[in-house]
């Protein structure tokens, strides 16, 4: 290994992802290693792009939302153009995930009613079958 490439190996270890994770991701062209034989040798910008793609993922965006976003980057637009469509994409996907958590809320709220008000029945009916 030299200090700007890392083995596949390295990669999975540095980032906790498995070999077949990065495979994956070469193959949807997301990555772009560097083949020496059998070997691939990921690059500063293959780990950049995989923090990005991690990040992405973990945010819930899908894999077409992330190569977008990584395109940018790849076609020597400004930084401006970048940063305002992951703006955008993140204020949907901001605006998704707290629905998500309301509806959660609700349910959570709901299901703690409901079980209060089974365990305050169950409460009733021993306290009956026991007098």
């Amino acid at each position: 290994m030299t200090n700007d490439t890392l083995t596949i190996r390295e990669m999975c270890d540095a980032f906790d992802v498995t070999p077949r994770t990065l495979r994956f991701y070469e193959q949807k062209e997301l990555l772009a290693p560097i083949r020496d034989g059998q070997k691939r040798l990921f690059t500063r910008r293959d780990r950049a792009r995989l923090t990005l793609i991690l990040r992405g993922k973990r945010f819930g965006f899908n894999l077409e939302e992330i190569r977008r976003l990584l395109d940018l980057y790849g076609r020597g637009r400004e930084q401006e153009t970048q940063l305002a469509r992951a703006y955008e994409l993140a204020q949907g996907r901001l605006a998704q995930l707290k629905a998500n958590r309301a509806e959660l809320d609700a349910a959570i709220d709901d299901l703690e009613d409901q079980m209060t008000m089974v365990s305050n029945t169950l409460s009733d009916i021993r306290k009956n079958t026991a007098a």
